[in-house]
């Protein structure tokens, strides 16, 4: 619309557009975009574009979310079972049992967190974005699909960081005084619980970009700003793990290679248990 008597219809309506070239100032005031190229093609681009942002800040949420609640269920859950855990792994020092150091969690915060939701920020658009009706605009981001994904990922996170620290805490073989073999035990629990808790939110980061479709049928490095957050963040996982003064400062155990291999399997094991989801549709299940 260019004239002044469009006016009314451009302030009423849900997105007013105004021609930028040929439009008037009173038609530019009362319109909510502008189109600079006078091309209502060019709405089409915009579109395109504004639904991959909305896109892109759904996923980075449901990320920080789902991560943080797996933090919360770890921290809520090793709380209430202390005693018997004590119990059941003859642990005497209740005190010094417990999953996650601050330092781990502040950590988690800072650096596996923080990179790879920034980095979601430049994810390319779903092949079917423009496919989608529109969204209503009085709904808010926390539909009840979103709500569920939240929940079920954050438990899977926090169960999956449990069962590392209940795998280190029965780790075998240890040699020395009942003091010595709790204090290893507890460490190569603790090791565990914070190297699964870490990784498998980087490798957590892929199932989100896409809720619907698996990720054996999507390009999962086409997104290079995201792929260098990760290796960043892994990397510097990695240096932590296997830097003595590292290790020390953070309370790290070098673990056996048994062990090493139990973490890999649970640092994996989001890609399967989300993929079932996919499968079977309920990871897109109410979504409304």
């Amino acid at each position: 619309m260019t004239g002044v008597n469009d006016a009314p219809a451009l302030k009423k309506a849900d997105i007013g557009c105004a021609m930028g070239m040929v439009g008037t100032d009173v038609a530019k005031e009362a319109a909510d975009v502008i189109l600079t190229d006078d091309n209502f093609a060019t709405v089409v681009s915009a579109v395109e574009e504004g639904r991959r942002i909305y896109d892109n800040i759904l996923k980075a949420i449901q990320y920080l979310l789902s991560s943080n609640v797996g933090e919360i269920i770890v921290l809520f859950v090793a709380i209430l079972v202390t005693p018997l855990l004590a119990k059941w792994f003859g642990i005497s020092n209740i005190s010094a049992l417990e999953p996650l150091l601050p330092i781990h969690i502040l950590w988690i915060n800072l650096v596996t967190d923080a990179l790879p939701a920034l980095a979601l920020a430049f994810d390319p658009a779903n092949k079917d974005i423009m496919k989608r009706a529109p969204i209503d605009a009085k709904k808010g981001i926390f539909t009840k699909g979103m709500v569920r994904r939240v929940i079920y990922q954050g438990i899977m996170i926090g169960s999956l960081t449990l069962i590392a620290f209940f795998v280190g805490l029965s780790t075998p073989g240890i040699e020395g005084t009942p003091e010595y073999i709790e204090h290893v035990k507890i460490e190569i629990g603790q090791t565990m619980a914070f190297s699964v808790l870490a990784l498998s939110q980087l490798v957590h980061v892929f199932n989100v970009r896409d809720n619907k479709n698996s990720i054996f049928r999507t390009n999962p490095f086409n997104n290079k700003t995201l792929l260098g957050a990760i290796g960043i963040s892994a990397l510097l996982m990695i240096t932590i793990l296997v830097v003595p003064v590292l290790r020390q400062i953070f309370s790290i155990w070098a673990l056996p290679v048994e062990n090493i291999l139990e973490v890999i399997c649970l640092v994996f094991a989001p890609i399967v248990i989300v993929e079932i989801f996919k499968l079977f549709k309920i990871n897109t299940a109410k979504d409304e």
